[in-house]
């Protein structure tokens, strides 16, 4: 298998794109960085890439997160189609706006595919069942919620047999929730949440049990400060 490391780096960069500057100074200058699909399966030191902003390393096989200490000033990271079973070690990504992963989490068991915008680690897509699926595991999760309650603007958690959202009241920056194709079906739950949601301004939860009762459109508007 392949570790991601200068040498790796320096193999992907078209010396076009290199001219004759020292390499070292090159990979300080590097903001965007493509080793999708590259059989790599640790992460190494690339701490010379201290201005790197945009990151793919979708398409691998990295099985954990790591070496990322160095990478403040990273907006995006791609990590989709990996091994990584915990999501780690980014607690020093300040500026990470986006971070895109789809695998099977040591917090819940089962699939994430993480699509988050404005937070300070990862987009939780796929959060699993809220109620039923965290398997004595729910401790973790709440430590994780409050590691995003400040950060996390956009979240999709689409698909996944939510019946209840209450534990995503700690989200107070949550600007837009797709819960789509789920199992929520009381409003008076659903009004809990709204309540502390004071910068949202969109919602689409199609698909679900609540959206066949009278007025639940109305009802929502009415109870949300912001939609």
């Amino acid at each position: 298998m392949v570790r991601l490391t200068v040498d790796l780096v320096a193999k992907s960069i078209s010396r076009k794109n290199r001219n004759e500057e020292e390499f070292g100074q090159y990979l300080r200058k590097i903001t965007h960085l493509n080793l999708s699909d590259k059989n790599i399966d640790a992460i190494g030191d690339v701490s010379l890439c201290k201005n790197l902003r945009v990151l793919y390393l979708y398409d691998n096989q990295i099985s954990q997160i790591q070496n990322l200490d160095f990478a403040s000033n990273i907006t995006h990271l791609y990590l989709q189609n990996n091994c990584i079973t915990c999501i780690e070690n980014l607690s020093s990504l300040k500026n990470l706006e986006k971070l895109q992963h789809k695998t099977t989490c040591e917090v819940c068991g089962s699939c994430i595919c993480v699509f988050l915008l404005h937070m300070l680690v990862l987009p939780l897509t796929r959060i699993y069942n809220l109620t039923h699926a965290w398997h004595g595991k729910k401790n973790n999760f709440l430590f994780l919620l409050f590691f995003l309650q400040k950060s996390l603007s956009v979240l999709n958690i689409s698909n996944n047999n939510i019946d209840e959202l209450e534990e995503l009241a700690v989200l107070e920056n949550l600007s837009y929730l797709r819960a789509v194709d789920n199992q929520l079906q009381h409003m008076k739950d659903l009004e809990v949440v709204l309540n502390k949601w004071t910068k949202l301004r969109r919602l689409d939860l199609a698909g679900n049990p609540i959206c066949h009762k009278p007025k639940y459109r109305d009802r929502i508007v009415v109870q949300s400060w912001t939609l």
